[in-house]
């Protein structure tokens, strides 16, 4: 069974570079999941349907499904990067 590997990335983001774009609600693609990777710190994802919130550390990253509305906030120093898939990723 092969594992399944990224399409594409972002590059690697602080509290201070992260574009607005991903501060404000947006989604993926049709077809198109996003892991988001905490890399050092901590960043709150919210999901607006169904509604919640997550707190993505290095040990927990978060999962976004195709065309799920979203957006993201830093809770202090962080660095994070998000992975694309075509399918569902490994998390």
């Amino acid at each position: 069974m092969s594992i399944s590997q990224p399409y594409r990335s972002t590059p690697i983001f602080d509290e201070k570079r992260l574009p607005a774009g991903l501060r404000q609600k947006h989604d993926t693609k049709d077809g198109v999941w996003g892991l988001i990777r905490v890399l050092e710190g901590r960043l709150m994802l919210t999901v607006l349907d169904p509604p919640s919130e997550k707190t993505l550390s290095p040990e927990s990253p978060g999962v976004v499904s195709p065309q799920q509305l979203h957006f993201v906030t830093p809770l202090g120093a962080m660095r994070m990067q998000v992975d694309f898939y075509h399918e569902p990723p490994p998390a």
